[in-house]
Formats: structure tokens, sequence, C-alpha cells
């Protein structure tokens, strides 16, 4: 008995001993150009965080027959939860990782309220949105400028027939506040 208890013991301190450093950002906000709104994103993880987004965003009219003709703004709800699987390897580049510099593998979900609507001679009233997966690249410089776009696909739901059709979201901004936890190079 007395095994069983030091070896989950041990396990448990080697999880602690991996979660000790980050290579993330604690918390970091940002106001969002390209599609005008606000960003918070935040350290969870040794190599992962939380990144909400409340923005008007760009987005397909997924009530269309056609949707991918249809591209219109949307007030909008994102959370991604994003792993960004190589700040070990730019770290070691010496490239920089300040700001979430990465690349990124993220589940992605986001809201739609665009209020009733015509669509193709028909009314569609209610909010909509997907859950998918997206693959995405972060930059942010030292002057405070932030990037990242990142493609993917999602399944749509709301007052129309579900489907699965393309994700992409574009950041461009400005980092307004932020907490480092490790600078990088």
């Amino acid at each position: 008995m007395h095994r069983y208890i030091l070896i989950g013991l041990l396990f448990c301190c080697l999880g602690m001993n991996a979660q000790y450093g980050k290579n993330c950002e604690i918390r970091q906000m940002k106001l969002n150009v390209f599609n005008p709104g606000f960003e918070y994103e935040m350290g969870v993880g040794v190599n992962s965080t939380l990144d909400v987004r409340v923005a008007w965003q760009a987005a397909l009219e997924p009530a269309s027959p056609e949707p991918y003709d249809n591209l219109d703004f949307f007030p909008a709800i994102t959370a991604q939860y994003r792993y960004y699987h190589n700040f070990n390897g730019r770290y070691h580049r010496r490239r920089s990782i300040y700001g979430n510099s990465g690349n990124y593998i993220a589940p992605s979900a986001a809201l739609f309220s665009p209020g009733d609507r015509v669509v193709d001679g028909n009314l569609v009233e209610g909010v909509h949105g997907y859950g998918g997966l997206v693959y995405g690249i972060q930059r942010s410089y030292n002057s405070g400028l932030s990037f990242s776009i990142d493609a993917g696909a999602g399944y749509y739901v709301g007052p129309f027939k579900g489907a699965i059709l393309p994700v992409v979201n574009i950041s461009l901004g400005w980092i307004i506040s932020e907490k480092r936890w490790c600078v990088g190079l």
C-alpha cells in the first residue's frame, strides 16, 4: 500500500514540476483594428492560453444557400483554447516568443448575434455559431503591434440547416496591457 502512495506522490510531483515554468504571457489585452473589438488572452498552462475576443467580425452567412458568396460583419464572441506547439523551438533558435509569438492549434467556438435579417427572401432570426478546430500563427512585436491568423473548419448551427464550413480569423491590433512571465528574446 505504501508503494502505491509513494508512486502517486511521485507522479503528482512530476506534474507540478512540469507546470512550474510558463512560456506564455500571463495575460494580455489587445485592441483589434481589422475586426474592430477587444481581445483578452490569458496563460493557462506552460504553452497554452485561453483567448476571448468580442468584436465586429467578418463571417460567412450560413443561412444562405451559397454561404461563400455572402460575407458580412456580425457582432461576435469568439473563444479559443490555444496550444502553442513551437515555443521551445523558437526560443532555441533565438526567435522571439514575446506576446505569445508562435504557432498554435486550437479548438475554436464563436457565437454571432446579427439580429433579424433577410437572406434570399427569408426572414432569419436569432443567433448562430460554430465550433471547430483551427491552426494559426501569432506574432507580436516590441512596438505593441500584434497579428494573428488562423484557419480551419467548423460546424455551423443556428436557425438553418447545420453545415461544416471554413473558419478564418484575422486579428490585427495593438497590445494595450500585458503581464509578462517569460519575456523571451
